[in-house]
């Protein structure tokens, strides 16, 4: 039998920068909508006590909560960065009261979300950004240059 233990002993590597993470991982979503109201505080311990059992890797987007999870991912875990790796995504633009109104991989738009991203996060650099949905309007290879630019 797999115990908790020995998956916490698995590790995948993240492309060919020599960056792992854990096999198990916290998405965070619904700590910020989809499945009824936030609770904040239950959110924190959730996030604190994962980390205390080893799991390290925490997926999140500008979109969830139009922006709450990134900043509640980033109080959460401000005093402990260098055990984390954090994940966050762009493309699903939102207005403020949450409506969708599209998907951007416009090389501009995409380097201010990552900024505004970090902003929340409260951090220098995310371990993995990435696109949330494709946007058909834009070549994919200029979206993807774009991301290469932040490297």
């Amino acid at each position: 039998m797999l115990l908790f233990e020995d998956v916490l002993m698995i590790t995948r590597d993240l492309g060919p920068s020599g960056l792992a993470g854990f096999a198990l991982g916290l998405g965070c979503m619904g700590m910020s909508e989809s499945y009824g109201p936030s609770k904040e505080a239950a959110s924190l311990d959730v996030l604190h006590h994962a980390l205390d059992l080893g799991v390290t890797f925490r997926d999140t987007a500008d979109t969830y909560g139009t922006g709450h999870n990134e900043r509640l991912l980033g109080r959460a875990l401000s005093d402990r960065r260098d055990e984390v790796v954090p994940a966050t995504k762009f493309s699903i633009q939102r207005r403020a009261d949450g409506s969708v109104t599209g998907v951007s991989g416009r090389p501009e738009y995409l380097k201010a979300a990552c900024d505004d991203s970090l902003q929340r996060l409260g951090v220098d650099h995310v371990d993995l950004y990435y696109q949330h949905c494709v946007d058909l309007q834009v070549p994919i290879e200029d979206t993807v240059g774009a991301i290469a630019d932040l490297v």
